[in-house]
């Protein structure tokens, strides 16, 4: 029986990994091309709001599976949520900022070719891991802190590389990479933010995290059908909701709101090596799309860039043995 428990775990955890994988390289891929293809372009405020309902729902669903039945169900929706508004509201903070962030990911990969998207957005390991010491008070060894330098120089070798897509879609013109850069990087601070404040508040109670999952969208959604009007508003009011929402936007849609819950699978079966490759291998998998799909042209200096990116992420996430754990620093 206990053979069976470990064999169900490795599958679990490999399946996990490879999902993992295809979700990260595929969502930065999906995302350029949808911002840069021919067409009606869609209101990209309106899709992510999409995205958090459909997040919502599969958590509402995953919510009733724990549970078991209709009855205890209701009981622990009334419970957790109805019950404690305080306690919703606390996750309303997190929620904002995921809905900018999302937000933020849709300017930044309008700007952005793919390649150099996928590479600069993993500076969220530097933003969660300055956060974590910050606000958990966690200690990092000698390595991460390597691993963190490693991380910016590979970031600022790709944004100073001269790759660029060589693209004739009409959509792709007037591009600022400047103005991706900034979104992109804004985007990594929030999102860094986000998940530390997220983590201190699951381990600081025993709702478990597909509760979590439906306080927060519970909080997005309002805030999120805010943000489309107070930004999108004329735009919505001219042209319609859904406005060039065909089936690749929905797919897009499906594919974004998954991508949190995939990773909550990861993080209870996976270990952060393995991660480290899952997000190593989208890397190489979007480089090599993109030069396919976008006529992308590598550079040394990129391939450089985001050799010494993936190096960081494995170096983070190497655990030394106890006896080699020297150079620990608090900030």
């Amino acid at each position: 029986m206990q053979k069976k428990g470990e064999a169900k775990n490795a599958t679990l955890k490999y399946v996990s990994l490879v999902t993992l994988t295809l979700q990260n390289s595929l969502l930065g891929l999906s995302m350029r091309f949808a911002r840069t293809r021919d067409g009606d372009m869609f209101i990209s405020s309106t899709a992510v709001l999409m995205s958090e309902v459909v997040k919502f729902i599969i958590s509402l669903a995953l919510v009733y599976l724990e549970t078991g039945s209709l009855s205890v169900f209701l009981g622990t929706v009334h419970r957790q949520i109805i019950k404690e508004p305080l306690d919703t509201l606390k996750v309303c903070v997190p929620s904002f900022v995921y809905l900018v962030q999302n937000n933020l990911l849709y300017v930044s990969a309008s700007h952005l070719d793919a390649a150099t998207y996928q590479v600069t957005y993993q500076l969220k390991i530097l933003t969660t891991a300055l956060f974590s010491v910050f606000i958990l008070k966690r200690t990092l060894i000698r390595t991460q802190w390597i691993s963190l330098l490693t991380l910016v120089i590979g970031v600022v070798l790709v944004q100073l590389a001269e790759g660029h897509e060589q693209s004739s879609s009409k959509n792709a013109e007037g591009q600022n990479r400047f103005v991706g850069f900034t979104a992109a990087l804004t985007a990594c601070g929030l999102s860094g933010f986000a998940g530390v404040y997220f983590e201190k508040i699951l381990k600081g109670s025993d709702v478990t995290v597909w509760m979590r999952n439906v306080q927060l969208a519970l909080c997005s959604i309002p805030l999120g059908l805010i943000s489309c009007y107070a930004y999108d508003g004329r735009a919505i009011a001219e042209k319609g909701f859904f406005f060039g929402h065909d089936q690749f936007v929905n797919y897009l849609v499906l594919l974004q709101a998954g991508g949190g819950l995939i990773v909550a699978v990861v993080v209870k079966y996976a270990d952060n090596i393995l991660k480290g490759f899952a997000t190593s291998m989208a890397i190489v998998i979007s480089c090599v799309a993109a030069i396919y799909l976008f006529g992308f042209q590598l550079s040394a200096q990129f391939v450089l860039g985001a050799a010494f990116v993936i190096l960081s992420i494995f170096l983070y996430g190497y655990q030394p043995k106890k006896t080699d754990a020297q150079g620990v620093f608090k900030v």
